[in-house]
């Protein structure tokens, strides 16, 4: 069996803040038939330990950064888990990444060099009397960890880092590098260095043995200067040890044949069911109830996801007949024009600022389509979880959108292969031209029917992706070290 120790800012259903935590908390259980055991190390924020305060100590360490930490063990959802327990870094209020005043806490760097560090050390068998094959980084918070290992040279387990999205990449002033404990050989363009700053991400992806991000087609656009975000050299240059692997969802949590958190269950073989929902979805946003369609988004609100456009062009969606629910928060200038749009059409535009995890069960089941315009999307979820609910996606032709949703041209509906509309560019004409084609679509009733049960259809699962995460790592546990 191999044995990977995969390493994460934040775990569903612990700590969520966007798609990462689904990914690193529904990967390990799909992992387990296929021979792969995982043990996930995480921060102990206050509400992780509040969640699992009976978690056992099995390592100390008494100077992390400035002071004591420890590594607890726990089985938590099915997770095997350890928690980096530093009250001095992790012990705070505010969310995973910022404080109470909505900035990045000041110590960041610290934090996750932390999570890195401590990654490393059990990783090479140091603390907590554990030894993985594997040592599996996600994203620029935990990226030390393969440039610790690196650093510490002779025997060690292999290393991954998957890129979930490579515009957040960790990097800090130059200043902080003497207190990472890397060697000094570490501070240049083979290192950390990153156009004079510590690049965490940029270190991580020099680093590691492979890299993988979260869908085939972004593993080609990130390549590109258009997509890199100022590494595609570097990623060139590694293009051989890179692999696109499409994400997944956990779909025991969401299946609508099973989902407590909606008011009617339903499947592709009962869809007069999914209009319970849809009536439920209206009295809950305080929308006019009617048989136009009810168009959703479920959202971080910024210009990344494209929603500028969409915010541009209520008064157009509202003229077309349709509805709109808007639930996210992010941008103030975009939680304005959506809540102003909803202001202009009250009963037609819903806006809920925030996040809600059930929420936006209910919006999936009951919304007749989801928009997600994005400029680019790394994998995205919310259009796998709307597949899933027979909740059509309208989506720009980018990375993992591109490969997850089947435009409804006439070929796909000529085969029933269709599972949405896909459109190009990402600028407000093409955006309303994909929703008149969905409204003429969602006039032929038979045919919607048609392509919704394609939707439901879709393999959304993680078995397909596991298996190659699977076959990865037990390439990658073969190697030497290099």
């Amino acid at each position: 069996m191999t044995s990977v120790l995969s390493v994460a800012s934040e775990v569903f259903p612990l700590v969520k803040t966007g798609g990462l935590a689904d990914v690193t908390g529904a990967l390990p259980l799909a992992l387990e038939p296929l021979g792969v055991s995982v043990r996930t190390l995480m921060p102990a924020y206050p509400s992780v330990m509040a969640e699992l305060g009976d978690a056992e100590p099995v390592a100390a360490l008494p100077d992390l950064f400035g002071g004591p930490a420890r590594i607890l063990s726990v089985h938590h959802a099915g997770l095997d888990l350890l928690l980096l327990d530093a009250p001095h870094l992790f012990d705070r209020p505010g969310g995973p990444y910022v404080g109470p005043n909505g900035y990045d806490h000041p110590d960041n760097w610290a934090r996750f060099a932390a999570l890195g560090k401590a990654a490393a050390e059990i990783g090479l068998g140091l603390i907590a009397g554990y030894r993985p094959d594997i040592v599996h980084a996600h994203d620029w918070q935990a990226a030390l960890a393969p440039v610790y290992l690196d650093a510490a040279g002779g025997e060690r387990p292999r290393s991954i880092i998957t890129i979930h999205n490579l515009a957040f990449q960790g990097a800090f002033p130059q200043t902080i590098f003497p207190e990472l404990g890397l060697p000094e050989t570490f501070w240049g363009i083979d290192g950390v260095e990153y156009y004079g700053s510590v690049g965490f991400l940029k270190g991580g992806l020099r680093a590691a043995d492979r890299i993988t991000t979260v869908s085939p087609n972004y593993a080609g656009e990130i390549l590109q200067p258009a997509g890199g975000m100022g590494l595609d050299g570097l990623l060139r240059g590694r293009a051989n040890r890179l692999v696109g692997i499409v994400n997944g969802i956990d779909t025991s949590v969401w299946d609508p044949a099973t989902d407590p958190h909606i008011a009617a269950s339903f499947t592709r073989d009962d869809l007069f069911r999914r209009s319970l929902n849809k009536r439920a979805l209206e009295a809950e946003f305080s929308l006019e109830e009617d048989e136009s369609p009810l168009l959703a988004v479920v959202s971080r609100l910024t210009w990344q996801k494209g929603l500028d456009i969409l915010a541009d062009c209520v008064d157009d969606v509202v003229a077309a007949g349709c509805r709109l629910v808007v639930v996210g928060s992010g941008d103030r200038l975009l939680e304005g024009a959506f809540l102003s749009g909803a202001a202009r059409h009250s009963g037609r535009v819903g806006v809920r600022i925030g996040y809600d995890e059930l929420l936006s069960h209910r919006v999936q089941a009951g919304a007749d389509a989801l928009l997600v315009p994005s400029r680019f999307e790394p994998c995205g979820l919310t259009q796998l979880y709307a597949l899933r609910y027979g909740c059509l996606p309208v989506v720009s032709r980018v990375g993992g959108l591109a490969d997850t949703v089947i435009d409804a041209n006439f070929a796909a509906l000529a085969a029933s292969a269709a599972t949405g509309i896909v459109f190009a560019p990402v600028t407000r004409e093409a955006l309303l031209d994909g929703l008149t084609r969905l409204t003429r679509l969602y006039a032929d009733a038979p045919t919607w029917r048609d392509i919704q049960r394609s939707a439901m259809s879709s393999d959304v699962s993680w078995t397909a992706s596991a298996r190659r995460y699977a076959d990865l790592y037990s390439s990658l546990s073969e190697e030497s070290t290099r």
